[in-house]
Parts: C-alpha cells; structure tokens; sequence
C-alpha cells in the first residue's frame, strides 16, 4: 500500500500526497497534492508565497497556472510524521488541472528506506 504523506505550509496542512513518481538516482519524488480546502488553490499558493518573499519560477494569473521555487517553510511529513528533507522542493500547476510537489536531492541512504519501490522500479529497467 503506498504511503500517504502530509503537506505543511509553516504550520498549516494544506493537503497530502503520495508522492507515487520519482527519480531515483536523483533522490527525487513528486506526485499529486490533495489540498485540504476547497477554494482556488492557484490563489493559495500565489498569496502565500507574496506573504512570505518568495520567489515564483513561473506565473499566469489568467490561466491560473504558478510554479514556485523553494519555499524552505513547505515541509513534508511520512506517517510517523518524519520530514521528508531535500535540497529543494516546489510546488507547480494550475487550478483547472491540478497541482504537484516535488522534492529533490533527498539524501541516500534515507532514500532507498522512505521509497524502496521507487528504487526497485528503477533498479528493475537494466535486468535482463
């Protein structure tokens, strides 16, 4: 069964996810967010970051679409509620079609322990 991650901003939960794609060898994850409220998560996001200094990578208010750079207060929680802790992390998408996390650089050998199905997918394309 996959696990079901919780999404932190500051000290707000704004949703989960499963974070069911990676990059293995990159120490990467990133999946889909499950927001917790209802409203335009577009304008969530958007007045978060605008609150807080934070620098967006891409943003187009008519379509609703954003994708920011590192927000260091965006923390990611497993079950037992540990810190998935990377070198970056964004949070990219558009209200019509939905939004993903992505955390990279996540330290091996916390990696393979967090997501060993990731590195067995991975592992298993160079079998015979």
């Amino acid at each position: 069964m996959e696990k079901e991650y919780s999404i932190y901003l500051g000290s707000n939960k704004i949703g989960t996810t499963r974070l069911e794609k990676a990059d293995a060898p990159m120490g990467v994850v990133f999946g889909e967010i499950n927001f917790v409220e209802k409203e335009s998560k577009y304008d969530l996001i958007k007045s978060y970051c605008k609150d807080n200094n934070i620098e967006l990578e891409d943003d187009y208010p008519k379509d609703k679409l954003i994708s920011t750079r590192t927000i260091d207060s965006l923390v990611i929680r497993n079950e037992e509620g540990f810190e998935i802790k990377g070198i970056g992390n964004q949070i990219s998408g558009m209200d019509s079609e939905g939004f993903e996390i992505s955390i990279e650089g996540i330290a091996y050998p916390f990696y393979e322990e967090e997501f060993p199905h990731h590195v067995k997918v991975y592992n298993e394309m160079f079998k015979e």
